[in-house]
């Protein structure tokens, strides 16, 4: 299979990784699945992908880091990164790190070959007016405390200036998955 219809796809929820799989192959992909970056690392050490999948939020650990190992294994491979917490923070991050697009959940397989196919960047997006709301700014904030500590949500209540009730009810509004 050439480098450029395969598919690693990295991301801990089995159930939606086998969607993807399968859904990537019936398109004509050669897809390898991973649960974690350690996993992912130790399929780069016997080959290289043409595409790359991966979830924002591995377990407890941050997808960023796979981002980069797979960026660094491959500069040239397409890495589109999902999440269902988006935010600006991590979705320039994700760019910074080689990914070439950052799709928030729910996103099927239509939208992440079409996102491998956006690599490039529009000039012709248009430019939204609506200012961003203080929710979506406080969220924003707490998403990047919460990576910045590796997900304590102790710790990240003491940098955010909060009771660490406070920040959890915070969370069982708008869970982080």
């Amino acid at each position: 299979m050439t480098p450029d219809r395969s598919l690693i796809v990295v991301e801990d929820d089995a159930g939606f990784a086998r969607t993807l799989k399968r859904s990537f192959e019936r398109r004509g992909y050669e897809v390898v699945l991973a649960t974690s970056i350690e996993e992912a690392r130790k399929v780069l050490e016997e080959r290289t992908f043409g595409h790359a999948v991966v979830d924002l939020k591995l377990g407890g650990a941050s997808g960023l880091a796979c981002v980069e190992l797979l960026h660094t294994h491959d500069p040239d491979m397409l890495i589109v990164v999902l999440t269902g917490f988006a935010s600006i923070s991590t979705a320039v991050e994700a760019i910074k790190l080689g990914a070439c697009h950052y799709l928030a959940k729910p996103s099927n397989t239509d939208d992440i070959e079409a996102a491998f196919h956006k690599a490039e960047g529009n000039v012709e997006v248009a430019l939204d007016a609506r200012p961003t709301s203080i929710k979506t700014l406080e969220w924003e904030r707490i998403h990047q405390t919460l990576i910045e500590t590796e997900f304590n949500i102790s710790e990240a209540a003491r940098r955010l200036g909060m009771h660490r009730r406070t920040l959890a009810r915070k969370l069982e509004k708008r869970p982080v998955k």
